[in-house]
């Protein structure tokens, strides 16, 4: 059905209702005059789309916001209320919701209110900038940030607890550099290498990677090599050892368990293996989510940066890009409910929640009391 209200509806029959746009009309006619500038050249080829589809893109930026918000923010606090959750490997994981939520809260506002006021961008050219170049620091601090976690989960796998530990100061460490990797590369566009432009259906702003000059192209080369290529591979590669090494692992848990003719072997190094092991699997899933999250996205802009513009239509934009932000709202989930310390600091200060989750220090004290009274008898 028809949009009833925005600019578009200037365009609509009177009297008799009747659908679409007339002919030669293209999506950049309903950018307004101050932020018409920052409309490629790329963007003038293609009708304007249903405004149906602002208000549908609108709703899931709300449905998005408000479970980033909840999901990252419960991770964040229970960080800080929990002290058995401040380890430096839960660090790195907070850094992440922090990221994620910066994402969301800054982004899904802007966006939603331009969805429901007629699908154009309404706020200044400068602010579209501000806009695109938040988007890329969250979303460059997500990736270095799993890079991070997958390097020390495939340092402690691989490695076993010979190896290097991750302390609070190179957690630290690395929760800086992912920042500093991020907020380094967002900062080029404001002095003149690369570029922030409108993008898709025009009612949000990222990078301008369609423009076939050096400038650009050299900008968003390094880019898809810095900040998604060599991440994903280290990622890729650390996590290809470990599900290698957890067969490993398991298999001769088993085969030990066997000889041993027990069901499971119960020594301290056993359990914190099997620790470790749940939180690699646990991560496995978040950063697989990450990479079917940015890799439709990331095809497209490298796309456009080889100067294969076919296909690369306002819609087929927009949806990868949402694909992408959709991530933020992932990663609290995967870890809240897969990892037994946050569920059971869920079940500590959150108890409303409904989430019961036993403290193993207290199943080993009652399985030890029930012994010394067997014992007894």
């Amino acid at each position: 059905m028809a949009n009833a209200t925005g600019p578009q509806m200037a365009f609509y029959g009177t009297g008799a209702a009747t659908f679409g746009y007339p002919d030669g009309m293209t999506v950049v006619d309903f950018v307004p005059n101050q932020v018409k500038h920052m409309v490629l050249d790329h963007w003038y080829n293609y009708a304007p789309v249903n405004p149906m589809w602002h208000y549908l893109l609108g709703v899931i930026y709300l449905f998005l916001g408000f479970v980033s918000i909840v999901g990252n923010g419960l991770v964040i606090y229970l960080y800080m209320k929990s002290p058995s959750l401040k380890t430096p490997a839960n660090m790195l994981v907070v850094n992440l919701a922090l990221s994620d939520l910066i994402m969301l809260t800054t982004n899904f506002p802007p966006f939603t209110y331009n969805c429901f006021s007629g699908g154009r961008w309404m706020f200044s050219a400068t602010y579209c900038q501000v806009y695109a170049a938040l988007g890329a620091v969250t979303g460059v601090c997500s990736i270095w940030t799993l890079c991070m976690i997958s390097f020390d989960r495939y340092n402690i796998i691989c490695n076993g607890f010979n190896g290097p530990k991750l302390t609070q100061g190179k957690a630290t460490t690395m929760c800086a550099v992912a920042w500093i990797m991020a907020i380094g590369w967002c900062l080029p566009p404001f002095f003149g290498w690369g570029a922030y432009t409108l993008e898709g259906i025009l009612d949000s702003c990222s990078y301008d990677y369609l423009t076939q000059d050096w400038n650009t192209i050299s900008y968003n080369v390094c880019i898809f090599v810095f900040d998604f290529f060599l991440p994903a591979a280290i990622i890729v590669f650390s996590y290809v050892f470990i599900v290698k090494a957890i067969f490993a692992h398991e298999a001769a848990m088993r085969a030990q368990a066997k000889k041993m003719n027990v069901t499971n072997l119960r020594s301290n190094e056993a359990e914190n293996q099997r620790a470790e092991i749940r939180i690699a699997k646990t991560a496995i899933a978040n950063v697989s989510l990450w990479l079917i999250c940015w890799t439709p996205y990331a095809a497209i802009t490298i796309q456009g940066v080889l100067g294969n513009h076919e296909g690369i239509t306002p819609l087929i934009t927009t949806l990868p890009a949402l694909l992408a932000k959709s991530c933020s709202c992932y990663n609290p989930f995967v870890y809240a409910i897969s990892h037994p310390k946050f569920r059971l600091a869920i079940t500590q200060h959150l108890p409303w929640m409904c989430v019961h989750e036993r403290d193993p220090n207290d199943a080993d004290d009652s399985q030890s009391n029930n012994t010394q009274a067997q014992e007894k008898q």
